[in-house]
């Protein structure tokens, strides 16, 4: 059997804020470990000797996060799908299965989450192999969490009757929303529920019959936004109109919730979807006194907290159970029994029409990444690193003209008809609708500062004429 990882990468993780914004969200952030949750999900099914090169779905933006992180690891995906808007899971995973389903029939589909911490992969992988057993039969199989406690935030999957010839396997008898405390707690003690972990696998053809005799919608609309679709550089562009038709909806809702085909794996595999601060504190090394610190953080009498630091020092002091979150232009403070509320900001982010829930001050691009530094009237100053051999596209800017200064590296600047290198410490001016364009021809980093000045300076303001990355 042929196993094709599937890992779904939209989504937000606004209840991670202000660390998780739409540009930069939770599975492209190291937050358990050195590297990202993105990372951790495809080297954990990436030994495998059933397993195929995974397949990632992601959004239009992420792209070249996505991919920059994957060859990192060194992990080459067999595609990836570039969504042009969200629309949940089962469109994504139609998507997925019809792209599979062109390549092999006989494809099946391990779908996972790219934000999911296991701690136990051993004990994850013998569930995906038991689960396997059901889906040559043609079972649709999720994979319940053998609870820990009674926990309000997920939602629950109750077993019902065992599988015959198969080991520790069952079918779903229902789906719970998430319940309240008096009810988790009962199911806790029942020891017939499990958590819904959104983890899934079944063969690709089974799910499509299954999603067209439920929601064919969906199921039509997929197949457009595949067969529609086109490369782009490294990557599979879905149709957009197709794909922005077809209805939002879950696995679950859509399919899970109305097949008579679908079994549950029990997987004690120490698994959880970091869906807050608080669940990052639980899956996280803590000190002697249940502390999680990462950054430059001193304390001083703290107990039970997370303290995280990216850019400056932060000092506690005689305080227990907070979170206490430091970005360049935010800070997070909050009891850890209320992270939940840390969505309301980002609401209210929103409604003001501000930006902190969007970008980092530090905003990556295909060809490296650039940091604001200071900002006013008519003036903007960045950081700007561009990566050995990449370029910026050939640009101009109606409202700012704009001064680079190299700080390290060599620059090869094309200004007009003009095209020179400059060394550390040589500067240049690109004026107000002059074509533009800023290389990197060497082997190291190349660091410059960027001043600019206008009566205008969001970063709409560009025309590109000329682009490597095929950016519109």
């Amino acid at each position: 059997m042929k196993i094709y990882p599937v890992i779904l990468s939209g989504g937000a993780g606004t209840r991670l804020w202000p660390l998780s914004r739409a540009v930069l969200p939770k599975q492209l952030l190291p937050l358990v470990s050195d590297r990202t949750m993105l990372q951790d999900t495809a080297l954990r099914v990436a030994d495998w000797p059933e397993l195929m090169a995974p397949v990632v779905v992601c959004g239009n933006e992420h792209r070249f996060l996505v991919a920059e992180q994957l060859r990192e690891i060194g992990v080459a995906p067999l595609g990836i799908l570039l969504e042009p808007a969200g629309r949940n899971t089962a469109p994504a995973v139609a998507a997925a299965a019809h792209f599979l389903a062109a390549i092999d029939p006989q494809a099946v589909m391990l779908v996972l989450p790219a934000d999911h911490v296991i701690d136990n992969p051993v004990a994850f992988a013998a569930a995906v192999r038991r689960a396997a057993v059901m889906v040559e039969e043609g079972a649709l199989a999720t994979f319940g969490i053998v609870p820990q406690g009674p926990e309000t935030g997920y939602g629950y999957i109750h077993r019902g009757a065992a599988v015959d010839g198969a080991d520790d396997c069952y079918q779903v008898d229902r789906f719970v929303e998430k319940p309240d405390r008096a009810t988790a707690q009962a199911f806790l003690a029942d020891g017939g529920y499990y958590w819904n972990s959104g983890m899934f696998l079944f063969r690709a053809e089974r799910f499509l019959a299954e999603l067209t005799r439920f929601r064919p919608e969906i199921a039509g609309a997929a197949e457009a936004a595949v067969r529609l679709g086109y490369s782009d550089l490294d990557f599979c562009r879905l149709h957009e109109d197709s794909f922005n038709a077809c209805p939002s909806d879950s696995i679950d809702y859509a399919v899970m919730e109305h097949t008579e085909r679908a079994v549950v794996v029990p997987a004690d595999i120490g698994w959880s979807d970091v869906g807050s601060w608080s669940a990052l504190w639980e899956v996280q090394r803590r000190d002697a006194n249940g502390n999680s610190r990462r950054g430059d953080v001193y304390l001083d009498g703290v107990s039970n907290s997370l303290v995280r630091a990216e850019s400056r020092i932060v000092a506690v002091i005689g305080v227990q159970d907070l979170v206490i979150v430091e970005t360049r232009d935010a800070v997070l403070i909050a009891h850890k029994d209320q992270v939940q509320r840390v969505k309301q900001v980002v609401e209210h982010l929103k409604s003001e029409a501000r930006t902190e829930h969007l970008y980092h001050t530090k905003v990556y691009r295909p060809w490296g990444h650039y940091e604001g530094i200071d900002a006013g009237d008519r003036f903007q100053v960045k950081r700007i690193t561009v990566k050995p051999g990449e370029k910026l596209s050939l640009q101009m800017h109606h409202h700012r003209a704009e001064h680079w200064v190299v700080v390290s590296g060599t620059a090869r600047v094309t200004c007009g008809e003009s095209v020179k290198l400059l060394s550390e410490n040589e500067s240049t001016y690109i004026p107000i609708g002059m074509n533009h364009r800023l290389e990197n021809p060497g082997k190291v980093p190349l660091h410059i500062i960027e001043v600019q000045s206008g009566s205008y300076l969001g970063e709409d303001d560009i025309v590109r004429f000329e682009d490597i990355y095929q950016r519109a």
